[in-house]
């Protein structure tokens, strides 16, 4: 693994550049304001009448049109939705100066072609492993979440400097930034997002608790037990690791870990993951959220009211509630 720390990295690279923030969701937002403390000359590119603009101003952050902070940067950071950057990148591409620094936090757009960047740009990664209000904290506690950071294209000879001063800037480089690829980045993180953390893991929680129900268990039971305990397990990972997670808990809940859980996951699972797998890396993922996106998100409307329909949800509202 290579990694690279805040003190192997010369935050000069940044010094005198302008860094535009195109988008003011999760990650922008954080990006924009760790920038900003780290002394960065920051200006956060929206569209007109963006609803955003009220809490970019609120943070003292200078607003701009996209196309005019797309003109007026150096450096171009790409985080508005992924399904939209297309899109996003024809309407500023016109504005980009030649050798401007394009930069991402997720590989999908580059690697699976809703971008082609012009040929004169450096284009870069820097992919925070986690969501930008823990990035926000942990930067504002001193502390860093590790990142990825890839170059795909160096114009100017300057992509990996810049991209590597970007990491330091937000805090990254604090934890480390790890070496990767577009084509790395994206097709891990979709995978997850479709497999494990993001998707299999709250399909699993439900099967749980619907199977305790059925049973004739009392459904705020079968919560707590499937659900309830979940940030438990997640935090002992999080400082433990899975094998220091089991020798913390019961020999009851251990025994029982090692005799379910190959029982659940075994190699029937293991081959769907491997189908899921040869769907995102075929590309067929990316293009399937591009036609949602052009569709109006069918799917996810669909997906959306029919989670908040479940019983688990109502249990959930009624639990929250006692401890409100």
């Amino acid at each position: 693994m290579d990694l690279i720390r805040e003190q192997d990295i010369d935050p000069a690279q940044l010094e005198g550049k302008r860094v535009a923030i195109l988008g003011y969701g999760n990650q922008g937002r954080a990006q924009a304001l760790n920038l900003q403390d780290s002394g960065v000359d920051v200006v956060v590119g929206l569209r007109a009448g963006s609803g955003s603009a009220a809490e970019v101003q609120r943070s003292g952050l200078e607003i701009a049109l996209l196309e005019d902070a797309a003109a007026s940067a150096d450096v171009v950071m790409l985080l508005a939705p992924d399904e939209i950057l297309g899109e996003l990148y024809r309407q500023i591409e016109p504005h980009l100066r030649i050798g401007t620094a394009l930069g991402f936090s997720h590989g999908l757009a580059v690697h699976f072609g809703l971008i082609e960047p012009r040929a004169d740009l450096d284009v870069y990664l820097v992919a925070p492993k986690g969501p930008g209000t823990a990035l926000r904290s942990l930067y504002r506690a001193g502390k860093g979440m590790i990142a990825l950071w890839a170059v795909t294209q160096d114009s100017t000879g300057n992509a990996k400097p810049i991209a590597l001063a970007y990491g330091r800037a937000i805090g990254c480089a604090r934890a480390g930034l790890i070496a990767s690829s577009f084509e790395e980045e994206a097709v891990a993180d979709l995978f997850n997002e479709n497999a494990v953390v993001w998707g299999g893991v709250p399909e699993l929680l439900r099967a749980g608790f619907e199977t305790l129900v059925e049973a004739g268990i009392s459904p705020e039971v079968a919560y707590l037990e499937c659900v309830g305990e979940l940030k438990l397990i997640a935090e002992l990972i999080d400082t433990r690791g899975i094998a220091g997670m089991r020798e913390v808990i019961s020999n009851t809940a251990e025994l029982g870990a090692v005799l379910g859980g190959p029982a659940i996951v075994g190699a029937d699972i293991r081959e769907r993951m491997a189908d899921v797998l040869k769907f995102v890396r075929s590309g067929e993922f990316a293009q399937t959220l591009r036609s949602e996106a052009h569709e109006g998100y069918p799917k996810l409307d669909a997906a959306r009211k029919s989670a908040r329909s479940q019983p688990i949800e109502r249990v959930y509202r009624r639990l929250r509630s006692l401890s409100d």
